[in-house]
């Protein structure tokens, strides 16, 4: 199994990497935490990887981050959260947010993230709040993306409506959410994350 890549970053968008290593080009799924982490393209990435295997399928999960692979394993465990939903949760909300979601029972917080509905965060709830005690609780170091290109929303924007159709919203709905967190707060126009995450707190 593959569980750690070091290489050249080939390409990079919201929802995936791909890094060079000896030649051979990885295609990995990642959160947007790690999309954040992760340098300019050509530069060396090094992504902790989780290995998923199904019978007509192998895919690479990335992160930057150790602490949210071994979350990312964790929902994994929870009935009803494949590993495509396990990243949509890790994009909908840091890493140490979570944690603290689940060891508070906080199911409010954990249904404003899409794809989980009221019985899926009581079993994550139920299932994981006395398995967080090795989980550290700090605050996240998130980069903001540094990108010359321009686009109709700017850099950040461009790529939070990228991650947010990725995710399944379609782009009229993706696109009002984008404006309407810029309209309430223009300091997120070139924050990436922090556009992503108030655009999707928009349309919830």
């Amino acid at each position: 199994m593959i569980a750690f890549l070091r290489g050249k970053l080939l390409a990079k968008s919201p929802n995936q990497a791909i890094v060079e290593c000896g030649g051979v080009g990885y295609d990995a799924t990642i959160s947007v935490a790690t999309f954040s982490a992760l340098p300019a393209e050509g530069a060396e990435a090094r992504l902790h990887i989780y290995t998923h295997v199904r019978e007509d399928q192998i895919a690479l999960f990335g992160f930057a981050e150790m602490q949210e692979k071994r979350l990312f394993e964790r929902l994994l465990t929870i009935s009803g959260i494949g590993p495509k939903l396990a990243i949509t949760v890790l994009s909908g909300i840091d890493t140490a947010r979570l944690v603290t979601a689940i060891r508070a029972s906080d199911h409010a917080t954990l249904t404003r993230i899409p794809g989980i509905g009221k019985k899926t965060a009581e079993r994550v709830v139920l299932e994981l709040k006395d398995k967080m005690e090795d989980m550290v609780v700090a605050p996240e170091v998130g980069g903001v993306r540094a990108g010359s290109g321009a686009g109709s929303y700017g850099q950040a924007g461009d790529d939070a409506l990228s991650a947010l159709v990725n995710l399944g919203y379609a782009r009229p709905v993706a696109q009002r959410a984008i404006e309407a967190a810029i309209a309430r707060d223009a300091g997120v126009a070139e924050d990436f994350e922090g556009l992503f995450r108030a655009a999707m707190a928009a349309i919830r």
